[in-house]
Formats: structure tokens, sequence, C-alpha cells
């Protein structure tokens, strides 16, 4: 018996994991050899895989397809709609399953409604997607990105709030108290 819930109208596939406490809600379909961790939550009409590997905690909302290619670490927050592509040059005439990209998104970070993630990038810890955003290239940890392309207009803490530096470059998230640091024109955790 499962330690997970899938709503009956869920299809999950034969040789799937499925973390204990996870929850499938209607229409989605899991798909052969995808790998997902405990405490997770899908809306409705979510496609995942074949051969995803998502951690524990991440949350994805209605409309998300996590194809081939992409990997989510622990506490991934995937908003509404928000898009995956796996091939940089798609053509419905050809078959380029062995070109897809490796897409990897990092401990904590999140993605806004329906923002697109071009495949073959990292998205670093605690990062946040603005909604709509369509992003191409890496992203910092803790980097606030917005706009089409994607550009970079801040930093937030592990609780997703903006960031404000004093001139010695350091911050406070008054939601906990921890602190940051810009080194090297990097945010890191300090305290």
């Amino acid at each position: 018996m499962p330690n997970y819930f899938a709503h009956e109208s869920a299809y999950i596939d034969d040789g799937v994991l499925i973390g204990d406490n996870t929850k499938i809600w209607h229409f989605c379909h899991i798909l052969t050899g995808s790998r997902i961790g405990k405490n997770s939550s899908f809306g409705q009409n979510c496609v995942v895989g074949p051969n995803v590997t998502l951690g524990s905690g991440v949350k994805v909302q209605n409309n998300v397809s996590i194809y081939e290619g992409v990997e989510c670490e622990d506490d991934v927050f995937l908003g509404p709609s928000m898009v995956f592509t796996n091939v940089t040059n798609p053509r419905a005439f050809i078959v380029r399953r062995d070109e897809f990209k490796k897409t990897l998104l990092k401990h904590g970070c999140s993605i806004g409604a329906n923002a697109t993630i071009i495949c073959g990038i990292t998205i670093g810890e605690y990062a946040l997607i603005g909604s709509g955003a369509v992003v191409n290239r890496d992203v910092k940890p803790y980097a606030l990105m917005a706009g089409v392309p994607a550009r970079q207009i801040g930093w937030v803490s592990r609780a997703g709030n903006t960031l404000h530096f004093d001139e010695n470059g350091e911050a406070v998230d008054s939601f906990d108290g921890s602190r940051y640091k810009i080194i090297d024109e990097t945010v890191e955790l300090i305290a």
C-alpha cells in the first residue's frame, strides 16, 4: 500500500518511486523512471517525466510539465503554468531525445507563475524567478530575476524577502533574523 495520496484521476506509471506523504491531485501523470521525494505536492494537470528526479518538499502548482532532463532539489516551488524546455531547437519532424539538456533547480528556489525556464541552466539556491520571466542563463543563489529575457533586479533571503544591503555589504532579513553578505558579486548566508 503506497504511503502517498494520488487522486483517482491521476495516472502513475510502473517503475516510479514516490516518497511518503506526497500528494498528487486531479489529472496528473507521473511517467516511468521518475523519482519524487517525500512531502511533495502536485496541483491538478501536472506531468512528470519520464526519468525526472524531484527532491522532498517540492511544490508543483497547477498545469506544470516537468520534462526529462529537469532535476529539482528539495523545497523547490514551481508556480502555476510555468514552463520547462529540454531541447534548444525543437522540430516536430526531428527526434532529438539524445540532445536533451540538463536543467538543475537548486535547494529552495522558487519559479513564479507563467515563467519559462530554457534548458541547460542551473538556478541557484533560494533564487526567486518572477512571474512571466524567461530565464535563459544560469542564476546565482539568492538572486531575484524578472523580465524577458530575465535579468537580475536584486537579492532575496531564504524566506523570499528582498534584501537591502548596508555600506558594508550586509543585510538582515526581518522574517527570521538571518544575515547575508555580498562576497565577490554573490550573496552568502553568514548567520
